[in-house]
């Protein structure tokens, strides 16, 4: 099937993990925006990475 488009099999693999990882982040994301829009809330995990990103900001403004 693949040799047919041209791809050889290392890239058809190459093509197959991408794609694996751009569902992954899409369902990712659609999940936590559903979320958001079903209770009005931010995740959690949102909330400790924003929180984790100001206290290092902060840091990098005391030097």
């Amino acid at each position: 099937m693949w040799e047919e488009l041209g791809i050889s099999g290392g890239t058809a693999i190459i093509i197959l993990i991408a794609l694996y990882f751009i569902v992954k982040w899409a369902v990712k994301n659609g999940i936590k925006e559903a979320y958001t829009d079903i209770t009005g809330k931010k995740p959690v995990k949102d909330i400790q990475d924003e929180k984790e990103l100001n206290e290092l900001l902060d840091d990098t403004k005391d030097r």
